[in-house]
């Protein structure tokens, strides 16, 4: 009975290692979520920071010594403000990071205030915007050092003193930097989804039935056949993730109701439509064009959609990104990324911070991986090997 156990043991583990799909199937949800955790992780340590040779635009008015002495300290560098409105501007524009605004005579106020007195205490106003990860950033850096500060005098001055009407924001880049958040995630899980429900059962499905030979034997190029596949799952792909996107959308401002009352999608014009609407179908193509190229590999539906979930972790994983990274990358190499650049572009769009020149590299180089895909997955169904695999 013993020998009878392990024979069928010896046999089972013999059939199981040696077919590598089944091996990989097993050893890849594993290896997946190692590497999708780890680039998380190094993703959102960078999205609550500021690069380590970023120089933050500090401006003051009345910079007393002792600030001074703060900053000087803390290595922030800090300008004279010429007038409060303009940089209060400029703030508001996120082109300067924060405004600092000191009581006449703070140090010699601070020295005379008795904490015990119930008179108000000297207020430091410090005006930044949250929409900028910049600005929050040293926000958060400078109001510690004053607070510590404070906490060193025996609470004899106050930083923004009521807390309201020091945030920048506006409205629409409060709704902004939401959907910048939000949508890129929620877009590329769509995206996925859409190509993942129609791509692999026509290629794998297909192999599976055996008509694949049917139409491998027409007279019809194989090129032909895989950009014509190709095309017609990535129409079908969009029609299911543009339901699902309108859908999100329209809900959005539904979920935040009560929260603010300028969540809307009508702050995007007609141009940041167009240009989502080229990025989108882009990468639906890149999507489609990756999952048939695994879904070739398959004997069956079922073997084709564990294959594609690598491309699903790897979407979201892109899609996770945009909500920490404060808006699109100004550097164009990161627009040569497949997938990273998608997610670049959306949310640049979303956070009106778009770069028409990365839009345009982005559907370049979505638009050279298809074709190279298209080439790979012709000469894939040139191979009796891998389209008669058994």
């Amino acid at each position: 009975m013993r020998n009878s156990i392990f024979t069928i043991m010896k046999k089972e583990l013999a059939r199981f290692f040696g077919d590598r799909r089944m091996v990989v199937s097993i050893l890849l949800p594993g290896i997946l979520i190692y590497v999708m955790y780890s680039f998380m992780g190094s993703a959102m340590g960078d999205a609550f920071g500021v690069d380590e040779d970023y120089i933050p635009s500090i401006q003051a008015v009345r910079l007393p010594e002792s600030a001074s002495m703060l900053m000087d300290a803390a290595e922030l560098p800090v300008g004279e403000a010429a007038a409060v409105e303009e940089a209060k501007a400029a703030v508001t524009a996120q082109e300067l990071d924060l405004l600092l605004v000191f009581p006449e005579g703070f140090d010699q106020a601070v020295a005379g205030y008795e904490a015990g007195s119930g008179l108000p205490a000297p207020n430091v106003e410090i005006y930044y915007n949250s929409a900028s990860t910049n600005s929050a950033f040293v926000y958060q850096s400078v109001a510690g050092l004053l607070d510590a500060y404070e906490a060193q005098m025996v609470n004899k001055f106050d930083v923004n003193a009521g807390g309201e009407g020091y945030d920048l924001a506006t409205a629409e880049d409060a709704a902004g930097s939401f959907f910048a958040m939000m949508m890129p995630m929620l877009l590329m899980v769509f995206l996925y989804s859409g190509c993942a429900a129609v791509a692999p059962e026509s290629i794998a499905g297909e192999k599976e039935r055996g008509t694949i030979a049917t139409m491998l034997i027409t007279p019809i190029r194989r090129g032909d056949i895989a950009l014509g596949k190709i095309l017609a799952l990535a129409v079908i792909s969009m029609i299911s993730a543009a339901s699902s996107t309108v859908g999100t959308v329209l809900a959005l401002p539904k979920m935040m109701d009560g929260v603010t009352d300028e969540m809307s999608a009508s702050i995007y014009s007609v141009q940041d439509y167009l240009l989502l609407a080229a990025v989108i179908l882009s990468t639906v193509l890149v999507l489609v064009t990756l999952i048939s190229i695994l879904s070739a590999f398959a004997k069956t539906i079922k073997e084709a959609q564990t294959y594609a979930m690598p491309v699903m972790l790897l979407a979201m994983g892109m899609g996770i990104t945009g909500m920490f990274g404060g808006g699109a990358s100004q550097d164009l190499a990161a627009y040569c990324i497949p997938l990273y650049n998608s997610v670049q572009c959306m949310a640049g769009v979303f956070s009106f911070s778009v770069l028409p020149a990365g839009v345009g590299i982005t559907v370049g180089v979505n638009g050279l991986v298809t074709l190279l895909g298209v080439f790979v997955l012709a000469k894939m169904f040139n191979s009796e090997k891998i389209i008669f695999a058994r």
